[in-house]
């Protein structure tokens, strides 16, 4: 006897391309100052329920954050020579917050929506020489919960990150 289910269902993700005719390290170095990384401080006052400057933050802060980046090209030394390809990962704890009110299958610490949230961007040079920035739109991966609330503000997220790296793409 199995103590345990498995289910499927397909879901509709809308993939992002945005190719730049500036230089790898330009586009990189713009997504690095465009995004900061994600302070400890944020979460530890989230943590300790300090509303009121978690409020402040999120009011006059960045809409988005670098919580982790991730060298890919250096792993691929060992199979092609050196690439350039780094792995975002971004997003905002407070934005994450706004959807776990309305469906926990979306928060930021759920391992089902550890899929989604953060945010997966990927930056890298094709084999052509292009600099391309590549990600999954937000309100189509947190769309799947039917829950209206968590898509708008995956519409939002949809717009902060296009903006973001429209900019960062010159």
């Amino acid at each position: 006897m199995t103590n345990h289910n498995i289910s499927r269902r397909t879901v509709a993700v809308e993939h992002i391309r945005i190719t730049s005719s500036l230089p790898f390290a330009i586009v990189k170095e713009n997504i690095e100052r465009i995004l900061p990384a994600l302070p400890d401080s944020l979460l530890q006052m989230m943590g300790s329920g300090d509303k009121e400057r978690v409020r402040e933050i999120e009011e006059k802060g960045p809409k988005l954050y670098i919580f982790t980046k991730r060298d890919h090209g250096r792993t691929l030394t060992v199979a092609t020579g050196p690439r350039n390809a780094i792995q975002y990962v971004v997003g905002n704890p407070t934005t994450a917050v706004k959807m776990t009110r309305h469906d926990i299958r979306a928060s930021l610490y759920d391992i089902r929506a550890s899929l989604y949230a953060p945010l997966r961007i990927t930056l890298f040079e094709s084999d052509e020489g292009e600099t391309v920035l590549e990600y999954d739109l937000p309100s189509s991966l947190f769309g799947q919960f039917g829950n209206p609330e968590v898509t708008e503000v995956g519409l939002y997220l949809d717009r902060e990150l296009e903006s973001t790296l429209l900019l960062a793409a010159g």
